[in-house]
Protein backbone atom coordinates (compact mmCIF):
# COMPACT_ATOMS: atom_id res chain seq x y z
CA UNK A 1 0.00 0.00 0.00
CA UNK A 2 1.40 3.35 -1.06
CA UNK A 3 1.57 5.96 1.68
CA UNK A 4 2.79 9.57 1.67
CA UNK A 5 2.57 11.26 5.05
CA UNK A 6 3.33 14.96 5.42
CA UNK A 7 4.28 16.54 8.72
CA UNK A 8 5.80 19.73 10.04
CA UNK A 9 3.13 22.23 9.14
CA UNK A 10 1.75 24.77 11.57
CA UNK A 11 1.43 28.43 12.42
CA UNK A 12 4.49 30.65 12.02
CA UNK A 13 5.08 34.39 12.06
CA UNK A 14 6.19 36.24 8.92
CA UNK A 15 9.94 35.86 8.49
CA UNK A 16 9.96 32.55 10.31
CA UNK A 17 10.90 29.06 9.15
CA UNK A 18 9.33 25.63 8.96
CA UNK A 19 10.58 22.30 7.70
CA UNK A 20 8.09 19.94 6.12
CA UNK A 21 8.70 16.22 5.87
CA UNK A 22 7.01 13.60 3.72
CA UNK A 23 7.63 10.02 4.79
CA UNK A 24 6.73 7.47 2.15
CA UNK A 25 6.31 3.75 1.74
CA UNK A 26 4.96 1.22 -0.73
CA UNK A 27 6.85 2.27 -3.84
CA UNK A 28 10.42 2.53 -5.09
CA UNK A 29 11.17 5.96 -3.66
CA UNK A 30 14.64 6.38 -5.17
CA UNK A 31 13.24 5.93 -8.69
CA UNK A 32 10.60 8.63 -8.31
CA UNK A 33 10.78 12.37 -8.73
CA UNK A 34 9.39 14.04 -5.62
CA UNK A 35 7.71 17.38 -5.36
CA UNK A 36 5.85 19.75 -3.10
CA UNK A 37 2.73 21.51 -4.28
CA UNK A 38 0.53 23.93 -2.40
CA UNK A 39 -3.02 25.17 -2.58
CA UNK A 40 -4.20 28.37 -0.97
CA UNK A 41 -7.89 29.03 -0.33
CA UNK A 42 -9.79 29.70 -3.55
CA UNK A 43 -6.64 29.26 -5.64
CA UNK A 44 -5.42 26.49 -7.90
CA UNK A 45 -2.87 24.01 -6.69
CA UNK A 46 0.62 25.06 -7.75
CA UNK A 47 4.02 23.44 -7.94
CA UNK A 48 6.44 24.71 -5.30
CA UNK A 49 9.54 22.59 -5.85
CA UNK A 50 10.61 19.35 -7.42
CA UNK A 51 13.63 17.10 -6.95
CA UNK A 52 14.36 14.43 -9.52
CA UNK A 53 15.56 10.92 -8.77
CA UNK A 54 19.02 12.19 -9.67
CA UNK A 55 18.82 15.10 -7.26
CA UNK A 56 18.21 17.96 -9.66
CA UNK A 57 15.96 20.64 -8.21
CA UNK A 58 13.56 23.17 -9.70
CA UNK A 59 11.68 25.88 -7.81
CA UNK A 60 8.75 28.15 -8.46
CA UNK A 61 9.88 31.74 -8.89
CA UNK A 62 7.88 32.75 -5.83
CA UNK A 63 9.99 30.57 -3.50
CA UNK A 64 13.45 30.70 -5.12
CA UNK A 65 16.11 31.62 -2.58
CA UNK A 66 13.78 30.93 0.35
CA UNK A 67 12.80 27.25 0.08
CA UNK A 68 15.02 24.19 -0.28
CA UNK A 69 13.81 20.75 -1.30
CA UNK A 70 15.88 17.69 -0.40
CA UNK A 71 15.49 13.95 -0.22
CA UNK A 72 16.88 11.07 1.81
CA UNK A 73 16.62 7.87 -0.19
CA UNK A 74 17.66 5.78 2.81
CA UNK A 75 14.68 7.08 4.78
CA UNK A 76 12.29 7.31 1.79
CA UNK A 77 11.59 10.87 2.83
CA UNK A 78 11.48 14.22 1.08
CA UNK A 79 11.81 17.54 2.87
CA UNK A 80 10.96 21.17 2.25
CA UNK A 81 12.90 23.73 4.27
CA UNK A 82 10.96 27.00 4.16
CA UNK A 83 12.67 30.20 5.27
CA UNK A 84 11.65 33.86 5.27
CA UNK A 85 8.03 32.84 5.18
CA UNK A 86 5.44 35.31 3.99
CA UNK A 87 1.66 35.46 4.49
CA UNK A 88 1.31 34.54 0.78
CA UNK A 89 2.93 31.19 1.60
CA UNK A 90 -0.16 30.23 3.59
CA UNK A 91 -1.59 27.09 2.01
CA UNK A 92 -2.03 23.37 2.33
CA UNK A 93 1.23 21.77 1.22
CA UNK A 94 1.06 18.45 -0.57
CA UNK A 95 3.76 15.86 -1.16
CA UNK A 96 3.78 14.33 -4.66
CA UNK A 97 5.64 11.37 -6.15
CA UNK A 98 5.89 10.73 -9.88
CA UNK A 99 7.46 8.27 -12.25
CA UNK A 100 6.92 7.72 -15.97
CA UNK A 101 3.95 5.45 -15.29
CA UNK A 102 2.29 6.50 -12.04
CA UNK A 103 1.95 9.22 -9.47
CA UNK A 104 0.83 9.57 -5.87
CA UNK A 105 -0.35 12.39 -3.61
CA UNK A 106 -0.18 12.89 0.11
CA UNK A 107 -3.05 14.24 2.20
CA UNK A 108 -1.45 17.61 2.83
CA UNK A 109 -0.33 19.66 5.80
CA UNK A 110 -1.50 23.17 6.63
CA UNK A 111 1.01 26.01 6.76
CA UNK A 112 -0.24 29.34 8.08
CA UNK A 113 1.96 32.42 8.09
CA UNK A 114 0.45 35.12 10.24
CA UNK A 115 1.32 37.53 13.00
Amino acid sequence: QVQLGESGGGLVQPGGSLKLSCATSGFSFSNFAMAWHRQAPEKQRELVAIITSGGRTVYADSVKGRFVISRDNDKNTVYLQMNSLKPDDTAVYYCYAASSSRDYWGQGTQVTVSS
